[in-house]
């Protein structure tokens, strides 16, 4: 394979990683401001400590996640921004349908220079659990640290059921080899196949967090899922999970679930009963493994009855299932416009050899032609066709003619020219990045025998990667060579680390393309108006040259509701600003305009929106 592009970013000018004489990171800090109130904000660098690595990262006031924004519903703040950081900057107010000269983007206003402050006015119409974070180099600003929460409290005090207190977890990810943050370019981003997989969870920016609770409490969990790519299935064995509210406010119905799946950007609100005392674990569960989240240690000195008692009074709420009755005439009627996801990939031919064609995530796919990979549906890539030879990236003294499995590690073997490419960025990588800082341990089975509850994916169990026959929107998915009891459409791991590792906006492109006018990207053009409803439909592509999932999200000219997934309407509506688009899906949603300006639409992918999946869209009053 010719790598001449893939190596590019080995020759860029990397980030800044040393700690000397920085400050250590703080603990979180809540700030309940009221009407007008006025808050300073920071941009800097801290060091932190994660498992035995010191790591320089980026923080907001010190500490990650930064501080939390506690806000009354309909209340109007103002936060000054000072970057003391590496880049120019900006803070996108991640859900809030605030006024669009403050949305944060390069759309919006002129970046923060290092050394400088700008002024946001922070507006905060609905109830729940919003977050803030850069929108320049997001895939780095996010990697290093920077994001926090705004918990905005309902003025109708019934909003939310009862609870004994209330809890803000971010859910995160980092890559971290030969104890620093894995390094980045400067002048491009990398890991733009896949994004950028962390082997180190991070809870609340802790590797290793500890919480307590009391026999009998309710408490109500806001989780926000702050990692580039990946997705978090949570699990919370030996408690009970009440699933209530979700982006921008509750569900229509209250549910009782065993599991609730965020994607990048999302929010989930789960009430979480504690009827027993002892240790348990706040689990992200997969097909594959199990990664502990947080240990909680419930006393057994008991708390008061009363949330517990009415914790089974599973609620309607009433403005919700009214929007059910109003929204009807959109379900069967025609998108109003129509998005495609896909992908191009380019990595080269080798040139003056024979050449055969392989995937990257299933070597032992080979083909002589160009073609895709009947597995997963990735485009095969090019290689020189001479015996290949297969090597394990951890320990290359493993080699085989087979595509078989390290005997030291466990890790699949793949094609040396991959691993040569490859090699200049190696640091320790464990199999598929993860290492010793991270809390593993494996999963018994796929943990297909759940009830399939929880946040974006009710009703729904399928396969990782497969794709399916797909009805009444004029597309047909090949079914997958295997099926298994794991959730279909979900990267759960880097499973081509070293490909992904060259990719980069100059031999993958990710688009957003307007299927009515053919426009990518930044060349779409909507304008809607003030008021209107606008019924969208997302198709994610398995003719793609790497077909994934991907977390939609749409900016402050309103929010939305899922209407509806490969066909089947969405049984439990809520307010959302993020949807999950998954491998070979489409997903039907309504989208309530209703403010001004020029707003911006991406995948929350961050390395996917910084090789430009995005577009913006003008709303007129």
């Amino acid at each position: 394979m010719d790598d001449s592009r893939a190596k590019s970013s080995g020759d860029a000018t990397e980030m800044p990683r040393e700690t000397e004489g920085l400050p250590e990171a703080g603990t979180t800090e809540v700030v309940e401001l009221a009407e007008d109130d006025e808050f300073s904000l920071e941009i800097a660098p801290v060091k932190k400590q994660i498992g035995e690595a010191t790591v320089r990262m980026l923080a907001y006031n010190g500490s990650i996640p930064g501080p939390t924004l506690k806000v009354r519903q309909g209340s109007t703040i103002t936060v000054n921004v000072t970057n003391k950081g590496d880049i120019d900057a900006t803070v996108h107010w991640h859900g809030l349908r605030l006024e669009n000269r403050f949305d944060g983007t390069h759309d919006t206003q002129a970046p923060i220079p290092v050394g400088e402050t700008f002024t946001y006015r922070v507006h905060v119409p609905d109830a729940g659990a919003y977050w803030y974070h850069p929108h320049i180099r997001e895939d780095y600003g996010q990697e290093l640290g920077l994001y926090g929460n705004i918990l905005v409290s309902p003025t109708d005090p019934d909003y939310w059921p009862q609870a004994n207190r209330e809890l803000l977890l971010t859910l995160d990810d980092v890559l971290i080899e030969d104890g620093q943050i894995a390094a980045f370019s400067e002048s491009e981003t990398t890991h733009v196949a896949m994004g950028r997989f962390g082997n180190v969870m991070l809870t609340s920016g802790e590797a290793d967090l500890l919480l307590r609770a009391h026999r009998g409490e309710v408490v109500r969990f806001y989780c926000t899922n702050t990692a580039n790519t990946r997705v978090f299935n949570v699990v919370l064995p030996g408690a009970q999970m009440k699933l209530v509210g979700a982006d921008s406010g509750h569900y229509e119905r209250e549910e009782l679930v065993e599991e609730v799946l965020l994607a990048p950007s999302e929010r989930v609100v789960v009430d979480v009963l504690f009827p027993d005392a002892g240790e348990l674990e706040l689990q992200h569960r997969t097909p594959e493994r199990t990664y502990r989240l947080a240990s909680i240690e419930v006393a057994d000195d008991g708390s008061d009855g009363s949330a517990a008692e009415m914790f089974l009074g599973l609620r309607t709420n009433h403005d919700m299932a009214e929007l059910r009755e109003r929204i009807k005439p959109f379900v069967d009627a025609p998108p109003d416009k129509t998005l495609s996801f896909v992908a191009e990939m380019d990595m080269g031919v080798p040139e003056g050899v024979p050449v055969s064609y392989v995937c990257p995530m299933h070597p032992e796919v080979v083909s002589d032609e160009p073609g895709s990979c009947r597995k997963c549906g990735m485009k095969l890539l090019a290689q020189a066709a001479a015996d290949t030879t297969y090597v394990c990236p951890m320990h290359p003294e493993v080699t085989s003619d087979q595509p078989t499995h390290c005997p030291t590690c466990g890790m699949k073997l793949v094609p040396s020219n991959l691993v040569a490419s490859g090699s200049a960025h190696q640091h320790g990588r464990g199999e598929h990045g993860h290492q010793g800082h991270e809390q593993e341990t494996h999963a018994e089975g796929h943990h297909g025998g759940h009830g399939d509850h929880g946040h974006g994916r009710h009703g729904r169990r399928d396969q990782k990667h497969g794709g399916h026959e797909h009805r009444g929107h004029g597309h047909q998915h090949a079914e997958p060579e295997h099926a298994d009891d794991g959730v279909r459409g979900i990267e759960w791991e880097d499973d081509m680390a070293e490909v992904n590792r060259m990719t980069t906006p100059a031999n993958m492109k990710w688009k957003l393309v307007d299927r009515a006018t053919g426009a990518e990207n930044a060349q779409i053009d909507w304008t809607f108006r003030v008021g209107d409803q606008v019924k969208l439909r997302l198709v994610n592509e398995m003719a793609s040259d790497h077909p994934m999932p991907h977390p939609f999200h749409v900016h402050g000219a309103g929010r939305f509701l899922i209407l509806a997934r490969d066909d089947v309407i969405e049984p439990n509506l809520v307010w959302k600003d993020t949807v999950l688009v998954r491998t070979g899906e489409t997903v039907d949603i309504l989208l309530d305009v209703t403010n001004p300006g020029r707003w911006m639409a991406h995948c929350h992918i961050a390395e996917h929106h910084e090789s430009g999946m995005m577009f913006s869209f003008n709303v007129d009053p």
